[in-house]
């Protein structure tokens, strides 16, 4: 199966099927749901964003962060005018 069938199928899963929270639980970004986690949800998120993060090439993070340089510097600019 490619990739882009099985994140098609993935994508339909609900949220009452074990693997349907799991990701529900990786995916939330909602700080008032993220209060309410058990223990076990936040080793979940946490645990999945650890290997995400890890997965972040050199280059990537050195472009985002060029990225906001020059985001800064233009700022900067529009204020000194």
């Amino acid at each position: 199966m490619s990739y882009p069938e099985f994140a098609y199928f993935i994508i339909g899963l609900s949220h009452e099927t074990p693997l349907g929270r799991i990701i529900a639980v990786r995916a939330e970004n909602d700080p008032k749901v993220i209060k309410e986690f058990t223990p076990q949800q936040r080793k979940i998120r946490n645990d999945y964003r650890t290997k995400m993060a890890k997965k972040k090439s050199k280059e990537s993070v050195a472009s985002t962060l060029e990225g906001l340089q020059k985001a800064f510097v233009a700022m900067a600019k529009d204020e000194n005018a």
